[in-house]
């Protein structure tokens, strides 16, 4: 029998610029599905590459719905600490 909880004991390096473990939950105005094969990076992209983008939270798949997501936010909102989720500011 083996058993665990999603998330637990993965260890997730910190690196600039990026929230490791992180939501920042609330003021979305776009969200979609990313590409299996695509990461936070494009996430990240698509934040940087829109005006109205001032941060991003990435979901892994399985933590949102079957596939990985990503949500563009139009406000900064504070973090919280949430296994399975990478966020950003970039402006």
């Amino acid at each position: 029998c083996v058993s665990g909880v999603r998330g637990a004991g993965v260890l997730e390096l910190r690196s600039s610029g990026q929230e490791t473990s992180i939501d920042r939950p609330g003021g979305d105005y776009k969200n979609f599905d990313v590409k299996s094969g695509e990461g936070d990076d494009a996430c990240k992209a698509a934040c940087t590459a829109d005006n109205k983008c001032r941060a991003w939270t990435f979901a892994r798949a399985g933590y949102v719905g079957k596939e990985a997501h990503c949500f563009l936010k139009r406000e900064i909102k504070p973090p919280r600490r949430k296994p399975g989720f990478t966020s950003g500011v970039v402006r």
